[in-house]
């Protein structure tokens, strides 16, 4: 895809034509980890930490009362091309993970719409995803609306179907034991944004975002 910072504008495919698309294959489900000891963090910041591109994303409990505030980040999930980890935010060796990853500098975290996660991370936990590349403003400058997400991303870049459930989207992400829908669902967020980047095949300066603030 050319990746010219022209203003022309493009137009993404609209909804019904993205629902008559073939289906698109996210991250299989023996591929998705869930650490929680000791050895299975080590061994998910070893395979994280190696890799120079990430996919990133945060879940969060949703709120139903008008004017609450919002929670803090329940979930945060990390993919590499051939894997997903979700880390369940309640444990205190997941949480210090995710904490050493994005800060770290070296790994730049991918995903899509990341503003609020960012948001809430600096809120609830003081730390932030850096250095970051967002998805939404890469399609942006190649001329599409300024919030394309991941759906149409897919349908852009591969001509497929990546479906969502919105009902997964508002279940309990603070739940002691994630069920194997909010699994897939959390694990395909950060899986298919790496491989949006990676299809694009964006030039070296889009590849080396500066630190954030």
């Amino acid at each position: 895809m050319p990746t010219s910072r022209s203003a022309e504008r493009r137009q993404p495919p609209d909804k019904t034509t993205i629902l008559t698309l073939a289906p698109f294959a996210g991250i299989a489900p023996q591929h998705i980890v869930v650490p929680s000891s000791e050895a299975q963090l080590a061994a998910a910041w070893a395979d994280l930490s190696a890799q120079r591109h990430v996919g990133f994303d945060t879940e969060s409990k949703p709120t139903f009362v008008s004017g609450q505030q919002s929670r803090r980040p329940d979930v945060a999930q990390f993919a590499t091309p051939s894997r997903a980890y979700v880390l369940q935010l309640r444990h205190a060796g997941c949480e210090e993970l995710t904490r050493a990853l994005l800060a770290d500098t070296g790994i730049t975290k991918v995903g899509f719409d990341l503003k609020q996660d960012q948001a809430q991370l600096r809120q609830h936990m003081g730390v932030q995803a850096q250095p970051l590349i967002d998805l939404d403003q890469v399609f942006h400058r190649q001329g599409y609306p300024r919030s394309v997400g991941i759906k149409t991303a897919v349908a852009i870049v591969f001509g497929q179907r990546f479906t969502k459930s919105k009902k997964i989207t508002t279940t309990n992400w603070a739940a002691a034991q994630l069920d194997a829908r909010q699994l897939l669902y959390a694990a395909n967020d950060a899986f298919v944004a790496l491989r949006v980047l990676l299809a694009l095949d964006l030039p070296e300066h889009e590849l080396q975002p500066p630190p954030g603030p």
